[in-house]
């Protein structure tokens, strides 16, 4: 891209935090409104994706009034029936080209993953220009997570024609239309990127909060 930052420099960039599932694991509702340890998962995202972002959005559907606290704009999906994160994604993207046009790239996050690296936008940027890549997702125990990564604005257009047009639903296949970096976390002694998808997880996620030296 023109005008490419050095790779030390900070790239603005947008955090857009995906709240928009049904939680169906969790019988339902707003997963990430869950707490742990007294914190709910969401605002644990928000603090550690903030201070590495030039703003933040949530994705959610529904009343976004339930969001009202956290006084974040929150963007629905623009495509029908619950596609699942990359309608996420362009809704970051679309919201991100008209009101923040200063801004070329957005980072997706779960909002789910309440152990969030701190230096997530820094690594996947230095991959991403390491590589000459078009977009970056993160990895951890050599397992990519797509959901979590870097996405360029001026995709907007080329997303929405696969996800409307096509039907594109999985990232993997949207992804591999372009060329991707990785950055890699260690898993130990926490992976930065477990998500909370179930009870189980839940319990999970209690019990490895005392792992961490900034919990």
């Amino acid at each position: 891209m023109a005008n490419e930052p050095m790779a030390n420099e900070k790239v603005p960039t947008l955090g857009v935090v995906l709240a928009g599932g049904l939680a169906r694991r969790m019988g339902g509702g707003d997963k990430s409104m869950r707490r742990i340890d007294g914190t709910t998962i969401l605002d644990r995202v928000l603090e550690r994706l903030g201070p590495q972002c030039d703003g933040l959005l949530l994705n959610a559907n529904g009343d976004p009034a339930r969001f009202a606290r956290f006084r974040l704009p929150v963007v629905a999906d623009p495509v029908e029936n619950y596609p699942g994160p990359l309608a996420g994604v362009l809704a970051g993207l679309d919201w991100t080209a008209a009101n923040r046009p200063d801004v070329e790239w957005i980072v997706s996050v779960a909002a789910d993953c309440p152990f969030m690296p701190r230096d997530l936008v820094e690594r996947l940027h230095r991959a991403r220009m390491a590589k000459a890549a078009d977009l970056a997702v993160a990895m951890s125990a050599g397992r990519t997570h797509p959901v979590i990564g870097l996405w360029q604005v001026a995709m907007r257009d080329a997303l929405r024609h696969a996800l409307v047009e096509e039907g594109v639903r999985k990232i993997d296949l949207w992804t591999a239309r372009y060329q991707v970096a990785t950055a890699s976390w260690p898993d130990k002694p926490v992976d930065p990127f477990f998500n909370v998808n179930t009870v189980e997880d839940f319990a999970e996620a209690e019990r490895l909060v005392g792992h961490l030296a900034d919990p």
